[in-house]
C-alpha cells in the first residue's frame, strides 16, 4: 500500500463519500464539492476514488445504471439496489453466506457480493398512489 499525502481535494472527496448513505457516483461526488472547490476536476475525483479502492478505503458496490457506486464501508454487507429510482440500499439484517460458502466448498471464501434487485419501499408507495 502506498502512502499518500493529504490534500485539501483527497480530503474533501473521502470526506463528502464518509458523509452519505446513498454509495454515490463520482460525478454526485464532483457536483457536491464544485462549489467549494472551483479548480476540483473530474478526473481528480476519478483518480482518488481509485487510488481509495487500492488502498481499501473504499468499496465499490459495481454498476447501476451505467455507473460506479462507491461504499465507505469496505465490511461484507448485502446490497439492495431499486430498479426504479437506482437507489442503492445497505441491508444489515442479512449476513452475507460467506461461512456457509465456505463449509459447503471445503474452501476459504475471501469476498461475498450479494445484491439483490427490485423496486424499494418509496417507489412502491408512489407507484401505488398514482
Amino acid at each position: 500500500m502506498i502512502a499518500r499525502k493529504h490534500s485539501k481535494k483527497r480530503d474533501a472527496i473521502l470526506d463528502c463519500i464518509r458523509s452519505t448513505e446513498s454509495h454515490p457516483t463520482a460525478d454526485w461526488i464532483y457536483a457536491q464539492l464544485k462549489q467549494d472547490i472551483p479548480d476540483l476536476s473530474l478526473g481528480t475525483v476519478y483518480r482518488n476514488l481509485a487510488a481509495f479502492k487500492a488502498e481499501g478505503v473504499i468499496a465499490s458496490v459495481g454498476t447501476v445504471d451505467g455507473m460506479e457506486r462507491y461504499d465507505w464501508r469496505t465490511d461484507p454487507h448485502p446490497h439492495f439496489v431499486c430498479t426504479h429510482c437506482k437507489a442503492v440500499i445497505d441491508v444489515d439484517e442479512i449476513d452475507p453466506p460467506q461461512e456457509l460458502a465456505a463449509k459447503v466448498t471445503c474452501g476459504s471464501v475471501r469476498d461475498c457480493v450479494l445484491t439483490f434487485y427490485g423496486i424499494c419501499n418509496q417507489c412502491v408507495s408512489v407507484d401505488a398512489q398514482q
